[in-house]
């Protein structure tokens, strides 16, 4: 019998579906973000649930507030894998530009204040905080710009970088939040570096670095909590008394999980709310308390997928700016992990950096998802 002619409309519909986005998600990735994404709705529960009832709230009001930020998060995901990522370099100049405007919007009354830091928007009970989104304005708007460079990267190509680079930083910095000034300029120097940027430039960036740091002292721009917390891990006696106090109790709550935890929901130190913060900074804490060294190893093993498909998608791109946008979303995962992490073990200082899809908070896990919208996107046009 002779070959039936496929007519072209549904041969167009098949190359259409061959080389749709679906047909190569990254599924290790998206399971890594899920997995943690669950670890952290268990652990908030943990965390949150008695201090709720004090409070004469529902146990499980942060836990709801965390599945809707899940929900959009998951929509936000979507929406960035499906619409061509070439479309994030063509428009990264307006969202660089739109987060700065956040940026500046949030420092007048506008914005809401809390513990002494102003950078957060009140919206129908929910907080938004522009500087957890602008970490991916910051990666687009590099990665277009070092996408652009022909040939080798000049030390002034370095200095254009750096100066877009440092609007931002300085508006979240002064907020003040030195944990999102630290993602950011880890961001910047991973493209840089991913870029080709010769080391002595780097070098010279790193000496202009340490004089704006000396400077920020000695202007008192670093208030002195915040120097505490930077320096509370070195010399524990040196501090405040509220300084050592929350990184003994976190220490505290890490050494009691023992190899294989309290058990969920049984965690002393979680249950009576003696480390502060412990549902967004310091939730590790739950997690090493309760689910002990196993389950912490078990969190750190989704962490290693989770970056090492992002490092792949990097190395694997179609395109410099993809390139350069994934190694971004690398670093800004990657210093995350690493600080909160050690800031809860002593070993780093305490510096108010969440831990990615595990903390509570809305705007870090809505933005994190976007991140992996966009990775799964660069990944999904290599085979278009």
């Amino acid at each position: 019998m002779a070959d039936v002619p496929v007519p072209r409309r549904v041969q167009a519909k098949t190359r259409i579906g061959e080389n749709s986005p679906v047909r190569h998600i990254d599924l290790p990735l998206v399971a890594a973000a899920v997995g943690l994404s669950v670890v952290g709705l268990l652990m908030i529960y943990s965390s949150t649930h008695r201090s709720a009832v004090e409070f004469g709230a529902s146990p499980t009001l942060y836990l709801k507030k965390q599945i809707i930020f899940l929900i959009l998060g998951i929509i936000g995901m979507v929406v960035a894998t499906v619409i061509d990522y070439g479309l994030a370099q063509a428009y990264a100049p307006i969202f660089y530009l739109g987060a700065v405007f956040l940026l500046l919007l949030v420092r007048t009354p506008i914005g809401s204040s809390a513990l002494g830091a102003q950078r957060w928007f009140e919206v129908a009970g929910f907080q938004f905080s522009p500087s957890l989104f602008s970490r991916l304005a910051v990666a687009g708007m590099l990665a277009a710009v070092l996408a652009d460079m022909k040939g080798e990267i000049t030390l002034p190509d370095v200095w254009r970088v750096v100066s877009l680079a440092a609007i931002p930083m300085f508006l979240v910095f002064i907020q003040p939040d030195i944990g999102t000034t630290i993602i950011l300029a880890a961001i910047m120097v991973a493209q840089l570096v991913v870029a080709g940027t010769r080391v002595r430039y780097l070098v010279v960036l790193a000496l202009a670095a340490l004089v704006a740091i000396v400077g920020a002292f000695q202007l008192h721009i670093i208030k002195q909590y915040q120097i505490e917390r930077l320096t509370g891990f070195l010399d524990s006696t040196q501090t405040s008394q509220t300084a050592s106090y929350n990184l003994q109790q976190s220490e505290i709550a890490i050494g009691a999980g023992g190899i294989t935890g309290t058990g969920y929901l049984k965690g002393s130190q979680t249950n009576l709310d003696f480390v502060p913060e412990q549902h967004t900074d310091f939730i590790f804490t739950v997690v090493g308390e309760e689910l002990g060294f196993v389950g912490a190893a078990l969190l750190m093993v989704l962490f290693a997928i989770l970056l090492w498909r992002t490092y792949r998608i990097a190395a694997q791109a179609r395109d410099p700016f993809g390139t350069y946008l994934a190694a971004g979303i690398a670093a800004m995962w990657a210093i995350q992990m690493f600080v909160n992490v050690g800031m809860t073990m002593g070993i780093m200082p305490i510096t108010g950096i969440p831990l990615p899809f595990v903390s509570y908070g809305g705007s870090a896990l809505i933005a994190d998802f976007v991140a992996v919208g966009l990775l799964l996107n660069i990944r999904a046009r290599r085979f278009v």
